[in-house]
């Protein structure tokens, strides 16, 4: 498995106050590459994955979402078979897990809390060490292999300089690299743009896509919204260390209420008359203000006409659709530390 863990990165996760969305996983879909059922870490007194009841359906691009220390990683060793877990269980590819590491690490790629490399080798000698530990692996195409991911991952240029040299963003490509030294029925990635530039970031979008159009699931664990809304098909968002909520990103963002925004020189004028009539969370800037747009059919118009007829100079109206944040702030009651 490529890019063994180097640290424990979840931090406290207590149990969610918030509301549960996520109910129990459905039976019987065998077409699954993942599946959970009570899925439970405890550290002492300190519960990190508190009964995950987790479906990642199989040709999926399925987005991990949570804050750094939601729980994330320490779900992805137990479905790895790294640590074991204190309740419940998993299975990956059809077999339990930790139990069947053997027979299922094989059919999966994985990248985990950064990749961990021979600093005094060259990024070309880290794949074929790579290469070699895989019993599997015919070492007479061991070097057609090594090039082919170098290539992919857009390091052929400095696969002969050692890793040592490597900036954060070159070593996270290498470690790519190493998971997609075989064909892979499942890609697991923890935090797979950690430390890319934009252009780097866009590229590991595209070559995500790519392994799905090829038939790879791929299990992409993340805390950037953004990274999840372009690229990933489904997603579940953990907030400490519980499963607030799983299906299609389509279905999350759909649970954000859109947000009106008035785009005016009035801005102090267009809140009075917008709180006036039901727009709440309101949040004035300059030039503009948006809020929650009050419920009905006809409200919208009313407002509109409310606030040209109070005088305000209306240069905008219109309700931008929620994002996949808003999502994440009306299910949890809480914000997104994209800082971490």
């Amino acid at each position: 498995m490529a890019g063994a863990p180097s640290a424990e990165r979840s931090g406290p996760a207590e149990r969610s106050g918030g509301r549960a969305f996520a109910g129990p996983a459905p039976a019987g879909a065998s077409g699954d590459v993942i599946r959970t059922r009570g899925l439970t870490k405890r550290f002492g007194d300190r519960t990190a994955v508190d009964g995950l009841d987790l479906v990642v359906p199989r040709g999926s691009v399925f987005g991990f979402l949570g804050p750094n220390g939601s729980g994330k990683t320490t779900t992805i060793r137990m479905l790895m078979g790294l640590i074991a877990p204190s309740a419940g269980s998993a299975s990956v590819l059809g077999a339990p897990m930790p139990q069947s590491v053997g027979a299922v690490l094989p059919r999966v790629g994985a990248l985990i809390e950064g990749p961990a490399l021979y600093g005094f080798l060259s990024g070309r000698a880290n794949l074929v060490r790579f290469d070699a530990a895989d019993p599997t692996a015919d070492p007479r195409t061991r070097e057609q292999r090594v090039a082919s991911a170098l290539e992919r991952v857009g390091l052929s240029a400095a696969a002969g300089r050692k890793a040592r040299g490597y900036s954060l963003g070159m070593k996270q490509r290498l470690g790519l690299a190493a998971a997609l030294l075989r064909p892979r029925e499942l890609l697991v990635l923890d935090e797979p743009t950690n430390g890319l530039d934009p252009q780097g970031m866009r590229e590991i979008r595209a070559l995500v896509r790519e392994l799905a159009a090829d038939g790879t699931t791929v299990f992409l664990s993340s805390h950037l919204l953004d990274e999840i809304e372009q690229v990933c098909t489904h997603a579940a968002v953990m907030s400490r260390g519980r499963l607030v909520v799983q299906g299609t990103v389509a279905e999350l963002a759909a649970r954000a209420q859109g947000r009106l925004v008035v785009r005016t020189a009035d801005v102090e004028e267009a809140v009075r008359v917008l709180k006036e009539h039901g727009v709440t969370d309101l949040r004035p800037a300059d030039g503009s203000v948006d809020g929650l747009p009050p419920e009905g059919e006809d409200a919208l118009p009313a407002v509109c006409a409310a606030l040209v007829g109070a005088g305000v100079r209306v240069r905008g109206f219109a309700v931008e659709r929620g994002t996949l944040e808003d999502a994440f702030v009306a299910l949890t009651g809480e914000g997104f530390d994209v800082a971490g």
